[in-house]
């Protein structure tokens, strides 16, 4: 049996029968024409935008949320978006781009023809990068700066741009109409956009009226490829059945209502777990969840089901387990695309606490301490003094100490996991992520850069035999999932162990991994790798350190390799039991794709990591390899100053 019909089988099988009817019935839409079709049939507005649904932050709010230093912040990038200017992902400013050089087809032959959109989108090959711009995400800091110091400039500017997208991108033609879920984020901006720019000179009732309409062409295009988004079963479901039943509210249609209320509902009751974890096993996407949420219980006019407020209470709970206190960072954890739907803040990308502190002053009536990140929480109505009982948040089983805290990945997922991470450690002190998630980078590029930070090689864990903990079906594909299993051992305070998680697989066949790691009170961390065969193996240990200067001691009975960071050195001490001769050998060090230490056979993508889309810097991939083993027990041992 060939390798493609074994992964078409498997994905059968694995995915399950009606997600890929969904989609067959996607593909059968696209081949017969039938969106052209339906399409043709485009929605008018004969009515402006209900301007009653979003709260507006009170000026001096704002003024005291941002302080100086970010009122110049903020001031200083709307004038970046008004000179042309954007940040793609947290990144550089880059040419703010939003046409096309040559005529645009309808979206449906972008998706038939791959080699049509290859040479519209030239010599840009991933789309992410077209697409980014067209979400309006940068909308955002244009109407905060306008709030702020109600300058006419930054509403002309976003009334310019919406008119240079409308001119340039027809109606369901061309690459931003492809995707309901770019469709659908891109409504939601608007729909912001209309109510914070209302007062402004340049908001004049044509403009208005436009915007009106292409609200409901936008929201036009979504139902009939609603069967796509659920065939995903992921956050396309959520955006877009969001954007629905925000337009629904917005314009007064309550088919479109329905529609998006049942699925979200739906959505948020099958696509969290038990624990609180979101489907697509992403921090970043766990965000993007909870953000949709927020706008949505901003606008509503209706209760949550219970059942649908337990999910959203857990998933908050859930996201400040693994928040890193001291910088509002949370490990890395599955795909990362660099998605941020609700800009409304001046804290950079990566820090989550204005999320959490939204969601968890929507959805657990508590708060975590307050900052510059409440922004969020004004924007959706909360104010700045609610709620102030930081007593009801409740961790998940992620063990703490002062200075230090980790996070044990395991999990029972029952859908396909982003990253094959199982009983990755993330460990961090005083906000270094010492032992690190390399994120993402990028999902549509040439080889090795084709996804492939998706592997079990570059997470801190055990491979066995060489081989990926599970299999990849395609670039976004990962099939021969299996579960793992954790749980937190609480110690007697008095002992020198303050507390333990402990955690197990058997998903390579024939071989049991137990990973136990332990937290002493001196701020010690201690994870014992215990491999259990009856055959012989060859184990491979790996640790993914920042980008520090570092000294390799040697030994013949243990490694001993030293960090230098801001806040003193950082030792990482490696031994083997039974012990093994010669461990130095080893070990190996590989930086950005190079190696700097020892022997192994380096791919181009360790020793990299990647804080959000299209980003990637050096890191220290540390390898220690072992050969024709049974049974035996690795133990990394990490050792803080005081």
């Amino acid at each position: 049996m060939g390798r493609n019909l074994q992964i078409t089988l498997k994905i059968l099988r694995q995915v399950g029968f009606v997600q890929l009817a969904l989609y067959t019935l996607y593909k059968l839409g696209l081949k017969t024409g039938y969106y052209k079709i339906v399409d043709s049939r485009k929605a008018e507005s004969s009515q402006p935008l209900s301007n009653n649904l979003l709260p507006l932050i009170d000026r001096a709010h704002l003024q005291g949320i941002l302080g100086q230093a970010g009122q110049l912040n903020l001031l200083s990038e709307a004038d970046e978006i008004v000179a042309g200017k954007i940040r793609l992902f947290g990144g550089e400013p880059i040419k703010l781009k939003l046409s096309f050089d040559e005529p645009l087809q309808h979206w449906a032959d972008y998706e038939t023809k791959p080699a049509l959109l290859s040479t519209l989108i030239s010599p840009i090959s991933d789309i992410k990068f077209i697409w980014e711009p067209a979400r309006f995400g940068w909308a955002y800091t244009l109407g905060r700066a306008y709030q702020l110091t109600q300058t006419e400039s930054y509403a002309e500017s976003f009334w310019n741009y919406f008119e240079e997208f409308t001119n340039t991108n027809p109606a369901f033609h061309g690459p931003h109409w492809m995707n309901g879920q770019e469709v659908a984020i891109r409504m939601l901006a608007f729909v912001w956009a209309s109510h914070v720019f209302e007062s402004a000179a340049a908001s004049s009732p044509e403009r208005r009226a436009q915007l009106a309409t292409s609200v409901a062409t936008h929201a036009a295009r979504i139902p009939p490829t609603l069967i796509y988004a659920r065939a995903q079963n992921n956050n396309h479901l959520i955006t877009e059945a969001a954007a629905l039943y925000t337009v629904g509210r917005a314009l007064g249609n309550s088919k479109w209502q329905y529609l998006g209320w049942r699925w979200l509902n739906w959505a948020f009751q099958h696509q969290i777990s038990d624990t609180g974890e979101y489907i697509q096993h992403s921090s970043n996407y766990h965000r993007l969840m909870l953000q949709t949420a927020l706008w949505v219980n901003t606008i509503k006019d209706e209760d949550w089901p219970p059942l649908t407020l337990k999910s959203l209470k857990l998933a908050t709970n859930w996201l400040i387990s693994i928040l890193d206190p001291a910088s509002g960072r949370t490990p890395n954890l599955g795909a990362n695309d660099g998605a941020l739907i609700l800009p409304l803040s001046g804290s950079p990308f990566n820090d989550f606490r204005p999320t959490a502190q939204a969601a968890a002053r929507a959805f657990l009536g508590s708060m975590i301490p307050a900052g510059v990140w409440d922004e969020l929480s004004l924007w959706l109505g909360q104010g700045l003094h609610e709620n102030t009982d930081k007593s009801k948040i409740e961790l998940s089983s992620q063990l703490r100490g002062r200075d230090s805290w980790a996070y044990l990945r395991a999990s029972t997922f029952g859908s396909r996991l982003g990253h094959m991470d199982q009983l990755h450690l993330d460990l961090w002190w005083r906000g270094i992520n010492v032992a690190q998630d390399a994120g993402t980078y990028l999902y549509n590029a040439d080889p090795p850069w084709d996804n492939s930070l998706v592997t079990s090689r570059v997470h801190n864990t055990i491979m066995v035999d060489d081989q990926e903990q599970m299999t990849r079906g395609g670039r976004f594909i990962t099939l021969d999932w299996f579960p793992a299993y954790s749980k937190a051992v609480t110690t007697d305070p008095d002992e020198k162990i303050v507390g333990q998680l402990i955690g197990y697989h058997t998903g390579y066949r024939g071989v049991r991994h137990e990973r136990k790691v332990s937290f002493y009170a001196d701020e010690r961390w201690v994870v014992e790798d215990k491999l259990y065969s009856k055959k012989s193996h060859t184990y491979r240990l790996h640790w993914l350190l920042p980008d520090l200067e570092w000294d390799v001691e040697n030994s013949e009975k243990r490694l001993v390799i030293s960090l230098r960071s801001l806040h003193g050195r950082v030792v990482l001490v490696l031994q083997a039991e039974p012990q093994l001769p010669n461990l130095n050998s080893l070990l190996s060090l590989v930086r950005a794709g190079e190696l700097i230490f020892g022997h192994r056979d380096v791919q181009p993508f360790e020793g990299w990591v990647s804080p959000t889309y299209g980003h990637k810097v050096p890191a220290l991939s540390l390898v220690v390899e072992i050969q024709n083993v049974s049974n035996t027990t690795l133990i990394s041992e990490f050792i803080f100053p005081s």
